[in-house]
C-alpha cells in the first residue's frame, strides 16, 4: 500500500508542485525507491502487489510526461526480471533501490552532458529566446555563461502558470542578462533573436517535439524569421510507444489555472480550454541536442531503436520497453 509520503509525492507531481519533465522523471524514480525502503512485505508476491500499486499511482499523475513513464518502466523492468527469476523479497527491494539510483544518476549525467554539448552552439553576442522552465535548457545556458560567453536571453512568461518567471530568475542569478516578455510578444521580438533554445517533454519517433503550450508558435515564428531552433532532450524523453503509431496524449489542465474559480461564473456559458502541451513538427526544428550528441529530428527513430529496440511484443534489455498490457 502506498505510504502517505508517496501519496503526497504523487499529488505534488499531479498539481505541478513538482514540474519539468526531468524533475518529474526523477521524482517518480524516487517514489519507487521510497516504496522499497519502507516496504515491510515478507514475501515476493506481496512486495510486487505493493510495488505495482505505487507504480500505477505515479504513472497516472501526468499523462503526457514520457520521462515519468520511462523512469518507472526502467525500474519496473528490472524488478519484474528479478521476480520472474524467483528472487526473494530482499533482492526485489535492493533491485528497486539500485535501479532507482541508476536512473537518477543517468538523468543527472545526461543533463550535464547535454549542457556541455549545447553550450557549444552559443556564441558571443547571441540573443537567445527560451520558453517555459526546462532544467536542461537552463543548464545549457548557464554552462555557456560559465565558459565566459557573453549573450543575453529573452524568456517568455509561459502562461498560465508563469514558469518562465522561474527561468528568468535562475538565468539572472547566474549573471545572464534576461528580458521577460508575455508569450504573445514572441513574434514581435523574433527578428532580433539569433537562436531559440527550449526543452522537451516528449520526442516522438518522427522527430516531433511535445513541449509546453506555446512552443510550436515560437518555432513557427522562428522559421518565418529564419532563426534556428534547438531542442535539449535527454534520451529518456524519447517515446517508444510512438514507434508503434501510438499518439501522445495531451494533458488538459484545470480551467482555474486560466481564470480564477470565483470569476468563471461571470463569464456565462464560456468553455475554458487549457492544454498543457503542444506539438512542434520536425520540420520546424533544426536539431535535437541529446547526451549522445546533436541529431536532426528525423534521426529520432534511430535513438529509439537503439535505446528501446523495435521487436514488438517483447521486453528489451536496454532501457525499458514494456508491453502495453503490462502497464
Amino acid at each position: 500500500m502506498a505510504s502517505d509520503e508517496i501519496i503526497r509525492l504523487a499529488e505534488d507531481i499531479r498539481s505541478m508542485r513538482i514540474r519539468g519533465a526531468a524533475e518529474i522523471g526523477r521524482a517518480a524514480a524516487s517514489g519507487l525507491k521510497s516504496y522499497a525502503l519502507g516496504s515491510r512485505s515478507s514475501d515476493a508476491p506481496s512486495y510486487m502487489e505493493g510495488f505495482d500499486e505505487v507504480y500505477r499511482l505515479l504513472m497516472n499523475t501526468r499523462p503526457t510526461a514520457v520521462s515519468l513513464a520511462n523512469a518507472l518502466n526502467y525500474i519496473r523492468h528490472r524488478v519484474l526480471g528479478a521476480y520472474r527469476d524467483g528472487a526473494p523479497t530482499e533482492v526485489l527491494r535492493q533491485t528497486t533501490i539500485d535501479a532507482s539510483d541508476a536512473f537518477l544518476k543517468s538523468s543527472l549525467e545526461a543533463v550535464k552532458r547535454i549542457s556541455e554539448i549545447g553550450s557549444k552552439r552559443i556564441r558571443n553576442g547571441d540573443l537567445i529566446m527560451t520558453h517555459c522552465n526546462s532544467s536542461v535548457a537552463i543548464s545549457t545556458l548557464i554552462e555557456a555563461k560559465r565558459q565566459g560567453k557573453d549573450f543575453s536571453v529573452i524568456a517568455t512568461e509561459t502562461r498560465p502558470r508563469y514558469q518562465g518567471r522561474m527561468t528568468a530568475k535562475a538565468l539572472s542569478a547566474a549573471g545572464i542578462p534576461v528580458t521577460l516578455i508575455v508569450d504573445s510578444a514572441a513574434r514581435y521580438f523574433m527578428p532580433k533573436v539569433d537562436k531559440v533554445v527550449v526543452g522537451s517533454d516528449v520526442v516522438t519517433a518522427n522527430g516531433a517535439v511535445v513541449n509546453k503550450i506555446g512552443t510550436s508558435q515560437i518555432a513557427l515564428a522562428a522559421k518565418e524569421a529564419r532563426v534556428r531552433v534547438y531542442v535539449c532532450a535527454e534520451t529518456y524523453k524519447f517515446s517508444p510507444s510512438t514507434m508503434l503509431g501510438e499518439l501522445v496524449e495531451i494533458e488538459e489542465r484545470p480551467p482555474t489555472e486560466v481564470v480564477p474559480e470565483g470569476e468563471i461564473a461571470a463569464l456565462g456559458n464560456v468553455k475554458i480550454a487549457n492544454p498543457a502541451f503542444d506539438i512542434t513538427p520536425a520540420e520546424m526544428i533544426d536539431a535535437i541536442i541529446t547526451e549522445r550528441g546533436v541529431i536532426p529530428p528525423q534521426a529520432a527513430i534511430l535513438i529509439l531503436m537503439e535505446e528501446f529496440g523495435y521487436r514488438i511484443g517483447e521486453e528489451q534489455t536496454g532501457r525499458v520497453f514494456v508491453e502495453e498490457e503490462e502497464r
